[in-house]
């Protein structure tokens, strides 16, 4: 059956997609998804789709899911297929929002999942925009009325009432700085998480006697302790609770603070943690994929009239006031060189052969026959000339370039333009991603346009594929995202790469199993002897 999950703000479902992509000995799921919670529409019916992929056994998915894939036949008609596995898909992702769902009705439902199990798990995110560094700058700081703020309440509030043995939150870098009336909202949010139920009684201004938990103790996935406090909690420098995606096998920096929690009555004191692994580039992850160029926002979007605007780029004054030589030579070099892609502008699933150079038994599946949600986005003329510029710098001094790098005329008018010039902030307002390193993290901004993530090849003059961005973010290539592209954009950036949850979910059942061990042999020594 597998150990139940219950994911909370799921999005499009990267941590329960780690979690369930574990496996015992036996070749089955060492973990089940009992209920994940999400709010979104376009992120539910991706949470849902993938839940119905899980009905069915690994490696063994039907071939009408290829066919859907591929174009062949609608989401309704899948579904239509296979009844029973719909059902289970649709009991299992559930379209809620959290703080507004009557407790007692998302209560229910968690119990009902569960149904009687003692060892489950309880992962998720709270909404990280209000914690964001780079949203706090915009607004000015922390909004003490913005809801998301306190949306981990809901989190502490099941810890609470259900009791798992142990818990997995993530969040990004910038909640161990944000604060609340001049209080470190991160060390509030440690308190409530080590004592659930002091904290929702303080917040329900009472107690409730029904309300009993050992509570928690928080650990860090990357290092061991340095020390206890009095009360027997582990301590850390706040910054051990970042977990760098690079230094474990993940193609991008992405850099989220990730919380282990284990109930204090079960005696697990010394957690296991991530092993380090070798960094891995960004070529090794995309390269296979089919090459496509970018769109023309504005004139004919065709294969000849592309060509023909980056061939005028060598006309346009910004190339003539490029000083550095060899980059003159670069681009030039990449517009006689240009490629006819075979696939155009790309679009919903190219047929063709893929391939990566990591991970294939992660990534792949034959089965597919290509790539789907692999088309780019259109751009308009200048944006290609500057993504040409960028790549071609890149190539010749191996890094982006910052705005003050770029020639005067390719500068895009926009108010903030001269601090990035004089290189106060916003520099990097376009960045390319090199091939020989790990990305740049993938975030929801990424579904607004494409600037930061300029793909590296000259030739293909365009931002990254949400394919492309997944592989970065370690979907599986049979990882279906619904809705528009937009919206598939956001739900890649806003989840937790699976690859990493994965390894997580190893230390998880390593808790998990030491429990079970605890458990058995408690029983077996208390147990009397009959003669």
């Amino acid at each position: 059956m597998g150990i139940p999950i219950i994911d909370l703000f799921a999005g499009p479902g990267g941590l329960g997609e780690g979690f369930t992509s574990l496996l015992n000995s036996d070749g089955n799921r060492a973990f089940k998804i009992g209920i994940s919670v999400e709010k979104d529409d376009f992120a539910h019916q991706t949470l849902t789709l993938r839940s119905f992929v899980r009905q069915f056994p690994p490696f063994e998915l039907p071939a009408e899911y290829y066919q859907f894939m591929r174009g062949e036949i609608k989401l309704k008609e899948l579904y239509s297929l296979f009844p029973g596995e719909h059902s289970h898909a649709e009991q299992e992702a559930q379209k809620l929002t959290l703080g507004k769902v009557p407790v007692d009705q998302l209560d229910e439902k968690i119990s009902n999942a569960l149904n009687g199990a003692e060892n489950w798990v309880l992962i998720g995110g709270p909404p990280c925009q209000a914690y964001s560094i780079v949203g706090r700058s915009r607004r000015g700081g922390i909004n003490p009325e913005d809801e998301r703020v306190y949306l981990y309440r809901e989190y502490y509030r099941i810890l609470a009432v259900h009791n798992p043995p142990v818990f997995v939150m993530e969040n990004v870098k910038g909640i161990l700085s944000s604060k609340v009336n001049d209080s470190l909202i991160f060390q509030q949010i440690l308190s409530d998480l080590r004592d659930p139920v002091n904290a929702y009684s303080e917040l329900q201004g009472k107690i409730d006697d029904d309300l009993i938990c050992p509570g928690y103790n928080i650990y860090s996935l990357t290092k061991k302790p340095v020390s206890t406090d009095i009360f027997g909690n582990p301590e850390y420098d706040i910054r051990d609770f970042i977990i760098k995606a690079e230094e474990y096998g993940i193609p991008q920096a992405r850099h989220r603070v990730i919380l282990l929690g284990i109930r204090k009555d079960l005696n697990i004191s010394k957690p296991s943690v991530l092993t380090k692994k070798k960094e891995v580039n960004v070529k090794d992850v995309i390269s296979g994929l089919p090459e496509i160029r970018s769109g023309i926002s504005k004139g004919p979007d065709l294969n000849n009239a592309w060509k023909k605007v980056l061939k005028e780029s060598l006309h346009h004054p910004f190339f003539n006031s490029i000083k550095d030589i060899e980059i003159r030579e670069e681009i030039i070099n990449k517009v006689n060189n240009l490629i006819l892609c075979e696939f155009g502008a790309g679009k919903h699933f190219i047929k063709s052969q893929t391939s990566i150079n990591y991970k294939a038994e992660w990534y792949l599946d034959k089965n597919v026959g290509g790539a789907c949600n692999h088309e780019s986005r259109s751009h308009i003329v200048m944006d290609l000339y500057r993504y040409l510029f960028v790549s071609c710098f890149a190539t010749v001094h191996g890094r982006s370039p910052k705005l003050f790098d770029f020639p005067d005329s390719l500068l895009p008018k926009h108010k903030n333009v001269y601090l990035g010039v004089s290189g106060n902030k916003f520099g990097d307002r376009f960045c390319v991603q090199l091939y020989d390193k790990p990305s740049k993290t993938i975030t929801s901004h990424i579904s607004k346009d494409g600037h930061y993530y300029i793909h590296p090849d000259s030739r293909q003059c365009r931002s990254f594929t949400v394919r492309e961005a997944a592989r970065i973010q370690t979907f599986p290539d049979n990882y279906y995202f619904c809705g528009s592209r937009t919206s598939q954009f956001h739900q890649v950036g806003n989840a937790v790469p699976p690859l990493l949850a994965y390894q997580i979910a190893e230390v998880v059942k390593d808790v998990l199993d030491k429990v079970q061990e605890n458990t058995l042999f408690t029983n077996t020594k208390e147990e009397p002897l009959y003669l």
